[in-house]
């Protein structure tokens, strides 16, 4: 690896670097038919009756062919991800690792509603539209063409997916990401601060995870 390159991948924080690079590695190993989409995609039949228990988290890795929509999604997920992880999340990762399970909880319990095979674009919104909502007022310029205040974020990037793709059906995941991100914001930013008044099983790590990453 060049050593820009690798200076640079170095930067990334952890559970970012981890992700993007299993995305990544997955895209790669079906586009050299190592493996087929048809062995990574999320079935409950498949998952639990034939035992194939690895598609409850390979579903959460495959953004699909390599391509424009799928240069598209791992810019803004690597950016947004990594932002939050290094404001929200700095020095906590438990606690970004726990926000991501919850949120890959939701989305497995919501996929057959919606028929959604794979589940990755779903879940890389969710700390897009967080960041989105703790930073209200930083304004986002979309390619150099327009400016939008963060919140809008989530849905201009819906929007981007919708016209890459040609049909409202490739965003469709992309709003239930922003849908799952709202409820983990609400839970995490509202309820524990105008309900409950502090930190809840919902958003603090359970201490298990803390040791696990030397937190506690």
């Amino acid at each position: 690896m060049p050593v820009g390159i690798e200076a640079w991948v170095t930067q990334i924080p952890p559970v970012t670097r981890a992700w993007l690079a299993l995305s990544v590695l997955t895209s790669v190993a079906v586009q050299c038919q190592v493996v087929t989409p048809l062995q990574l995609y999320v079935s409950y039949k498949a998952a639990f009756t034939n035992m194939q228990l690895w598609r409850v988290f390979t579903n959460f890795f495959y953004f699909g062919s390599l391509s424009l929509d799928f240069v598209f999604h791992m810019f803004f997920f690597m950016r947004y991800s990594r932002m939050l992880e290094e404001s929200s999340f700095a020095n906590r990762k438990a606690e970004y690792v726990w926000l991501l399970i919850q949120s890959a909880v939701m989305l497995l319990a919501l996929s057959p509603l919606v028929n959604l095979p794979f589940l990755s674009s779903p879940l890389a919104f969710v700390p897009i539209y967080l960041w989105s909502r703790r930073h209200p007022a930083t304004p986002i310029s979309l390619f150099g063409l327009i400016t939008i205040t963060a919140p809008y974020l989530p849905l201009a990037l819906v929007g981007l997916a919708w016209i890459l793709n040609g049909t409202w059906r490739a965003a469709a995941g992309d709003l239930v990401g922003c849908a799952v991100g709202h409820v983990g914001w609400f839970l995490r930013d509202v309820w524990t601060r105008e309900m409950v008044g502090g930190p809840t099983w919902f958003s603090e790590a359970p201490d298990v995870l803390k040791r696990l990453f030397g937190e506690l």
